[in-house]
């Protein structure tokens, strides 16, 4: 009964039956907030497990749980610290839980206390929590504490060795994916599932590698006998699209089992904007559009095409249907760790405490790159404006900002950690580059398709991405 009124969303249904059960134990508590919090009603959830007259271990986990699938991953980690400070034990489900929030946020401060925590425990040789820890790491673009992990784990299960193969395959380091996948195989005798051959996909994806994928996915069905599902398909159309080969990835998209999804045109969308054509780019926003009409991603790349054949009026006409439809462009955002305190920056941020020291850094940058013969790649800003105002809007970009307050605030000899909630654009890359060289220093920035290791003036994705 109780999962019926919630999976209708029946808020009062769901508060009256509970209200009228006979006894209302410790399970029956639990029991209303965890299914509160499945449902994604994280208020009542709230307001029940602030009213519990006791709590334990399932309590906690329930709540953390739920803020972490409800995107609220800020609000697991206050929560999960409360647990500690409330003396409560966690479990391997309520660690698991939390290192996905620290991922989510990269809060690689908090993950490092968490392993610090779980070191001293009988956790320390739990394969779960041990996995969780290495995803983390690879999340938060430390590689080097992941393989560790790996190598210390006693029982390495399925999950462990996909969640290693991803990592390394997240950050470009392909040969290195595809070699332990291959160890996993031969030497482990560990039947691939779907997800690993994601994570070898996207090995492939990351440096271009179109026939070994195209090798990868055909075995997968054939020899592995595990079916193609839309994220292997999403794989394949962005690794054919980003290798140019854009005709040949609708031809996969026709022969697809099922009705193609959003991320499938979304894909295809990204890499006919990568290659500035124009048709084919019309093409996946169409579909995208007719998948999900309020997509607000498909809007703005398909502007970003228009803007830099210099198409105002279809870049106007695109604002003007987004208007009319009500849909909202996602902001861009980079944001930095410092000191436990997580700092973001918006492209031409206004409100940092500390933005003139940071302008005077750009500022300072800017000079230094001009002299190493830097010049602006303009067509990534994406606005009808003068050359000087592109000049400046560029200089501002949000992974700049976040960027320059790094080298502010993160001691020399340790690496500048920046995370971005959309791709990484084509000047902020070439600028890096040169920052990292002028300035001797190691860049790491995580954009929404992988890692990005700035060192010596070269980037660790070969500049394809």
């Amino acid at each position: 009964m109780l999962s019926c009124y919630l999976r209708n969303s029946d808020v009062d249904g769901a508060r009256l039956f509970f209200q009228q059960m006979p006894i209302k134990d410790i399970a029956s508590w639990n029991t209303m907030v965890s299914g509160f919090a499945e449902n994604g009603i994280m208020e009542e959830a709230e307001k029940l497990f602030s009213a519990m007259p006791e709590r334990n271990t399932v309590s906690w986990n329930a709540m953390i749980s739920g803020y972490v699938e409800n995107s609220r991953s800020e609000d697991a980690v206050k929560l999960f610290k409360s647990m500690i400070e409330s003396r409560v034990e966690p479990t391997p489900l309520t660690l698991t839980s939390v290192l996905l929030g620290c991922s989510n946020l990269s809060a690689l401060i908090l993950g490092r206390q968490i392993h610090q925590f779980v070191y001293k425990s009988p956790l320390y040789r739990d394969t779960t929590v041990g996995t969780s820890l290495l995803s983390m790491y690879c999340k938060c673009g430390v590689l080097e504490e992941a393989w560790k992990l790996f190598l210390e784990i006693p029982r390495k299960d399925l999950v462990t060795w996909n969640s290693m193969i991803s990592g390394y395959a997240s950050h470009g380091l392909s040969q290195l994916a595809l070699a332990l996948f291959d160890k996993m195989m031969t030497r482990e005798k560990l039947k691939p599932d779907w997800i690993t051959f994601v994570a070898v996909l996207q090995a492939c994806n990351h440096v271009g590698l179109v026939d070994l994928g195209m090798h990868y996915f055909e075995s997968m069905q054939k020899d592995y006998k595990v079916e193609a599902k839309p994220e292997h398909y999403s794989c394949m159309v962005d690794l054919l699209g980003r290798a140019g080969k854009l005709k040949e990835a609708t031809n996969l998209i026709s022969r697809m089992p099922f009705k193609p999804h959003a991320a499938i045109y979304g894909s295809l969308l990204g890499a006919s904007r990568i290659h500035k054509n124009m048709e084919m780019a019309e093409f996946a926003a169409r579909n995208l559009l007719s998948i999900d009409p309020t997509n607000a991603a498909a809007y703005v790349q398909l502007a970003n095409v228009y803007a830099v054949k210099n198409k105002w009026g279809n870049v106007s006409k695109v604002w003007q249907s987004m208007k009319k439809n009500n849909v909202v462009k996602t902001p861009g955002y980079s944001w930095i760790e410092i000191k436990n305190v997580v700092h973001e920056f918006r492209s031409g941020d206004k409100e940092h405490p500390e933005l003139a020291a940071i302008h005077e850094k750009l500022d300072e940058l800017e000079e230094k790159m001009k002299v190493a013969g830097y010049e602006p790649v303009l067509e990534y800003a994406l606005h009808d404006v003068g050359e000087g105002e592109k000049r400046k809007l560029l200089l501002w970009h949000g992974e700049k900002l976040a960027v320059a307050y790094g080298l502010l605030k993160v001691p020399r000899g340790l690496p500048i950690r920046v995370f971005k909630n959309l791709r990484v654009c084509g000047d902020c890359h070439q600028a890096l580059k040169l920052i990292s060289s002028l300035e001797k220093r190691e860049i790491v920035v995580r954009d929404s398709t992988r890692f990005h290791h700035f060192k010596h003036g070269n980037c660790s994705c070969g500049d394809y991405w």
